[in-house]
């Protein structure tokens, strides 16, 4: 049985690719889990077409099983079909601002100049958040870039050294000015960093004559290079509160404070934004981390820089909830008076959900944009248009929040019940995944006979499933939710 995510990752996502525009936007769409998208386009193509595609596959081991995965989407269930014309607005309302859809570019090395923010634009990204503008001199090292890999997959972590714009200051206001004045539909946010209190407030203002629709005070940079900047500030409440008072006090259009992780709790800096006035937070920036790569070493040396990627999506759920789920910011009212910008490993749509089930109404999108383009937003609203069009949902607002009530705490989980794995046996390819892992990191409740099928021991399963998420073939799935009878 061939797997679709499986088989579609293994795609190189070429440039210009050989096998044919058509059938590389279909094994794209199927690669970032838009499989409405992949089956409508498979379901048009003849076996011919998919035959010629399949033999004019770029690859580095063996070409990508085109006809399988076209076959294998095409089985897939159907109730989440609809034509276009059907598919609800992603409209959005953030910080007052009214948006065309969430998903804007984050504050980074993808967005750098006007012709990369137009081609991004041009392409359907709602706006941008421009990499940071500041006054300091900013000096770059080489490399700046390190991944985290893991059994050959793309990789789940990225760690970043890079600053922040090396444009001259007003050199970056005058791209944004033009960004405006050519996509007054689309929304232009100047990130800003400033050294001083008249810094901040200067760059602030310059981003309102340039008619920026708002502006984000970057607070959680972690490798500026002098002190007092960055997450220097992000970890300290009163200047987050200062800062950002400053700046409100100084221009009209929404402000919007970007956090740091580095931080124990999300609570104080929240409400430092909260009684500072502010429109919005951005969160999260990436975290302090550290690679050892040899090949990543500059002059031979090593730093503490940032880390991004998938890897880093669920320590920003978390502290988006912090904020969003908090009973402390709850009942300061912060829901009714800041919007929260969700941000770290967004790659599909269902990442992209997962923000805003958690409450955010706006998402950025970095790492994966440098990792596979700009043209994924397709698949980011598409995605997102065809799962809101299966539930009957017409406005993307009601989706806000929707999970909040669903997130409790340990002690609120219920310890009464358990659900038993359950194989399945036309899936299981006796491998023997599940009765190692389970042998040597769970509770001993598989057996693993000579003919190569693993039978779960109900005295002994605890209902971990650990066996079911180290299975290669999701051949491990759930049975019924019992009471414990021990």
């Amino acid at each position: 049985m061939l797997h679709i995510n499986e088989e579609a990752a293994r795609c190189l996502l070429c440039h210009d690719a050989p096998c044919g525009a058509k059938v590389a936007r279909a094994i794209r769409a199927a690669r970032f889990d838009n499989l409405w998208t992949a089956a409508k386009l498979f379901n048009a193509m003849s076996d011919e077409e998919l035959a010629h595609a399949e033999a004019s596959c770029i690859h580095y081991d063996k070409p990508i099983r085109i006809a399988e995965l076209a076959n294998a989407v095409s089985c897939q269930p159907s109730e989440f079909s609809h034509q276009p014309s059907e598919l609800p607005s992603l409209k959005l309302n953030f910080c007052d601002m009214i948006c065309e859809n969430p998903f804007f570019l984050a504050s980074s090395a993808i967005c750098t100049n006007y012709d990369m923010v137009a081609r991004a634009l041009e392409a359907g990204w709602a706006g941008v958040f421009y990499k940071t503008i500041t006054k300091a001199d900013i000096r770059e090292v080489s490399p700046r870039f390190d991944a985290v890999r893991k059994e050959g997959t793309p990789f789940v972590g990225f760690r970043n050294m890079e600053q922040l714009s090396e444009n001259p200051y007003t050199e970056d206001f005058d791209i944004l000015r033009r960004l405006k004045q050519n996509y007054p539909a689309k929304r232009i946010i100047a990130s800003i960093m400033g050294q001083t209190e008249e810094e901040w407030i200067e760059l602030a203002k310059m981003a309102e004559e340039a008619g920026c629709d708002a502006v984000e005070l970057n607070f959680s940079c972690p490798q500026m290079r002098l002190t007092g900047l960055g997450s220097d500030i992000g970890q300290n409440p009163e200047l987050i509160l200062f800062y950002t008072s400053y700046v409100r006090d100084a221009v009209k259009i929404p402000v919007i404070p970007k956090m740091t992780p580095n931080v124990m709790s999300m609570t104080s800096p929240a409400l430092a934004c909260f009684y500072a006035g502010a429109s919005g937070i951005s969160a999260i920036n990436t975290i302090k981390s550290i690679t050892m790569s040899h090949d990543a070493e500059v002059s031979e040396k090593k730093t503490v820089s940032g880390y991004s990627g998938k890897a880093v999506k669920p320590i920003a759920l978390r502290m988006i909830h912090e904020m969003t789920g908090n009973p402390i910011l709850q009942k300061a009212g912060i829901e009714k008076h800041m919007d929260i910008s969700g941000i770290g490993g967004i790659e599909t749509w269902r990442d992209a959900l997962e923000f805003i089930q958690l409450g955010c109404r706006n998402v950025q999108v970095c790492t994966a944009v440098m990792q596979y383009g700009y043209r994924i937003i397709d698949d980011l609203t598409l995605g997102l248009q065809h799962y809101m069009a299966s539930r009957g949902i017409t406005e993307l607002k009601k989706l806000v929040g929707e999970e909040l009530p669903n997130i409790v705490l340990p002690s609120d989980l219920d310890r009464e019940t358990m659900v038993y794995p359950m194989v399945n046996r036309k899936q299981c390819i006796g491998c023997g995944r599940c009765y190692v892992s389970c042998m040597d990191g769970g509770h001993q409740a598989i057996s693993f006979d000579a003919d190569r099928q693993p039978r779960i021991l109900g005295s002994k399963c605890v209902g971990c499933h650990l066996c079911r998420l180290v299975c290669p073939t999701g051949a491990i799935g759930l049975a019924k939710r019992i009471k414990k009878t021990r």
